[in-house]
């Protein structure tokens, strides 16, 4: 993977949120391309309950200072950045008081999902790519793990498909069965519309829960890979009739030899 650029996007990454399948996953296969010389850029949201005095996060202000419009409304872009300890790998944090200030992930105290998920998904989207373009930093792979990830294949080939950067890209995403209970906003592919994506292109968002905005996201992919052992039949036939290159789940003892390959033969 020498000299090879490939840019992981994701929900969520240890150290900064607790450790489950899309968060380990989000910062072990990073680290082993890095090992083996491949150069790498991380980016996840800026939550309200990552500690940024512990984990040592600061703005970057060249980066910030842009507007991104969300469903016709201006929204500030902060970007921050911080250094995964002993492992020399930065991480990029895409900020925004508005839609990453609370204290919690996705849903609230209750466990009610927060109603403007929807946007903080298209406000990710857009700010990994814009600042990407700011860094002039052209990847081979764009890498996705995590459903608020989820609808960048879909801006990567509608919204920022004339982008010269990008011509030569490819975007591979890993899909999980860490899922969340009912609906995004259904306003989703209205929104989502605004910014020139034709409707019939992301028709699943007409129901925009966890599986359809997933299978939204494998159609906007030109690879895909399994990331849990335990995902559903529904997901996993989607995925085996897709006509995508697709990896199966790859156990830990096997990530590097499974991951490696499938990059090198399915996609660069």
């Amino acid at each position: 993977m020498n000299d090879k650029r490939i840019l992981y996007v994701s929900s969520e990454v240890v150290p900064y949120l607790a450790e489950n399948e899309v968060s380990l996953l989000s910062y072990d296969v990073p680290k082993m391309v890095n090992d083996l010389g491949g150069q790498i850029r991380i980016f996840m949201p800026r939550y309200g309950n990552i500690n940024e005095r512990r984990h040592q996060l600061h703005e970057v202000i060249r980066l910030s200072g842009m507007n991104l419009v969300v469903n016709d409304v201006d929204m500030p872009l902060i970007i921050k950045v911080a250094s995964i300890p002993r492992e020399r790998i930065q991480v990029y944090f895409i900020d925004n008081d508005e839609y990453f200030k609370r204290k919690a992930t996705f849903s609230d105290e209750e466990g009610n999902l927060y109603p403007d998920n929807d946007e903080r998904s298209i406000f990710f989207a857009k700010g990994v790519i814009e600042t990407v373009k700011k860094l002039n930093w052209v990847p081979d792979i764009i890498h996705v793990h995590g459903w608020m990830a989820a609808l960048l294949p879909i801006y990567m080939k509608h919204y920022y498909k004339n982008e010269a950067l990008f011509a030569e890209t490819k975007i591979v995403s890993s899909i999980y069965s860490q899922s969340f209970e009912g609906n995004l906003n259904v306003e989703l592919i209205n929104k989502i519309a605004f910014d020139g994506v034709p409707k019939k292109a992301i028709s699943e968002l007409e129901l925009p829960n966890y599986e359809n905005i997933i299978k939204s996201s494998i159609n906007h992919s030109d690879a895909v890979i399994i990331g849990s052992e335990n995902l559903s039949p529904s997901l996993t036939k989607y995925i085996e009739t897709s006509n995508k290159p697709f990896l199966p789940f790859t156990p830990k003892d096997k990530l590097t030899e499974n991951y490696i390959n499938f990059y090198k033969n399915s996609v660069v």
